[in-house]
């Protein structure tokens, strides 16, 4: 099967009805929620504040939030047509062919690796910070990844996947059921801190609101707000989890466009209003190099027990991104192995009607990375693949338009203002993409042309997809 040869509709449409239809509206909102609100909110605010924007931060918020939601429109009018595992692997298999919808998949399986292990790391760093207020301190061996700080391996890290997983192995709506439960919780934490924020904020800490550029260090002005949008887009990222997971759907074409885009709504404005009182209780200078920046500013604005309460519940939430990102990337891996791009025990069913073995894959090897690889090694990472895959998504809508109704199913949401929409997705995808970190990049690079070298020798013979 050539690489541009397009693998057809009704072929996904049978093999994925093996998948049990069980996931509803609150389901999905609980996952992207979840998913999306994670080690983000409680980390990134006062870093890119103190090292890119200053009080402007919520801009580089705001910006990041306008790219990915323009993104998010192709994602769910794109879910509603083709209702499949793997997402953009899927869609873009069939809209340009199947070599296309590897580069797509292959790119968002390094971001779901990756998210898997970062979120692990957060969870780890944010635990040990705990226990240090109760005086106690895991051995610098267990503590650390292998060669930082005296470490060998992140056991936290290392067992809160594992435990993550499992609730996954159980099935998806046991996972939706805890999602729910964890994210409410979560959602009144960080409603409460912006209530109690905002009782101590200091105007004063709001000017300059937009400081000045400084050409050294590459703060402040407009470039230190875009420099912000390309740290701050992995926080957007965790929708694409939903796309994924949407052959489990229950009536696919009401539940998708919901999830997709109410969960990135409320991500919005909840990372707006944190955001904006964060850097009204304290000078932006205050949070460099702080990765804990809101249970800081609790505690220095009178209120440690609240931190406390805080920092327990961010890793509430982060323990709900993980159900999100590992029943997500699970089914990824399951699409390709159901094709026979990757081995096809991967692409197996148990019992449970569950892709059991794509999901302790996808753990292994994010355990072997979270336990391994420091935090700050996998952040600049996160958003490379997933970009990549944007623009393939953004960029499919054109493809899809012509064919609903047609050879492919009505849409039955449609991306507005078409094609204006989807062209300014694919650019600022394009741009953001530009603006990471040189080594994110080339790591992508190297990802990708891997993925290429893959589907030549193995996927390219193996295909089931036809």
């Amino acid at each position: 099967m050539g690489f541009s040869t397009k693998a057809k509709f009704e072929t996904y449409s049978q093999k994925d009805k093996r998948l049990e239809q069980k996931l509803g509206v609150k389901d999905f909102l609980a996952l992207g929620v979840g998913t999306i609100i994670s080690t983000s909110i409680f980390t990134l605010p006062g870093i890119v504040a103190a090292k890119f924007a200053g009080p402007a931060v919520v801009f580089s918020f705001l910006l990041a939030a306008v790219v990915a939601g323009l993104v998010a429109f192709a994602y769910a009018e794109m879910s509603t047509v083709m209702p499949f595992a793997g997402s953009a692997y899927s869609w873009i298999s069939i809209l340009f062919g199947e070599g296309f919808g590897w580069i797509a998949g292959w790119a968002l399986l390094a971001e779901y690796f990756i998210a898997v292990a970062f979120v692990g790391s957060g969870f780890s760093a944010t635990f040990q910070h705990l226990l240090a207020t109760a005086n106690i301190h895991l051995p610098a061996a267990l503590a650390h990844p292998f060669g930082t700080n005296g470490g060998i391996v992140d056991i936290i890290s290392l067992a809160v996947i594992l435990i993550a997983a499992l609730f996954v192995w159980r099935g998806a709506s046991d996972a939706g059921r805890v999602a729910q439960v964890l994210v409410v919780l979560k959602v009144l934490a960080i409603l409460t801190f912006i209530v109690v924020g905002l009782t101590v904020i200091k105007p004063q800490n709001y000017v300059p609101f937009v400081p000045k550029h400084n050409p050294n260090t590459g703060f402040g002005g407009v470039s230190g707000i875009l420099a912000g949008v390309s740290m701050i887009f992995l926080a957007y990222i965790g929708f694409d989890s939903i796309a994924a997971n949407s052959a489990e759907a229950k009536n696919p074409k009401r539940t998708m466009p919901l999830g997709i885009l109410g969960s990135l709504a409320i991500a919005v404005a909840l990372f707006s209003a944190v955001t904006l009182v964060l850097v009204g209780m304290h000078h932006y200078s205050a949070y460099a190099g702080n990765a804990a920046p809101v249970s800081w500013a609790l505690t220095e604005a009178g209120f440690p027990l609240l931190s406390q309460i805080v920092s327990i519940v961010a890793d509430t939430g982060m323990f709900v991104a993980l159900l999100g990102m590992i029943l997500a990337g699970s089914r990824l891996l399951y699409a390709f192995g159901r094709d026979g791009m990757l081995p096809q025990s991967i692409g197996k069913i148990d019992k449970r009607e569950n892709p059991s073995n794509a999901l302790w894959v996808l753990t292994a090897i994010s355990v072997v990375i979270g336990a391994f690889f420091p935090f700050t090694f996998l952040a600049q990472l996160i958003s490379a693949g997933t970009l990549v895959a944007f623009i393939f998504v953004s960029v499919g809508i054109f493809a899809l338009r012509p064919r609903e109704g047609k050879d492919l199913p009505e849409a039955s949401y449609k991306m507005p203002f078409y094609p204006w929409l989807p062209a300014l997705g694919a650019i600022g995808s394009v741009i953001v993409f530009e603006n990471l970190d040189g080594l994110a990049k080339l790591y992508c690079f190297i990802w990708l042309l891997i993925g290429l070298v893959l589907y030549s020798l193995y996927g390219a013979k193996r295909t089931k997809s036809e």
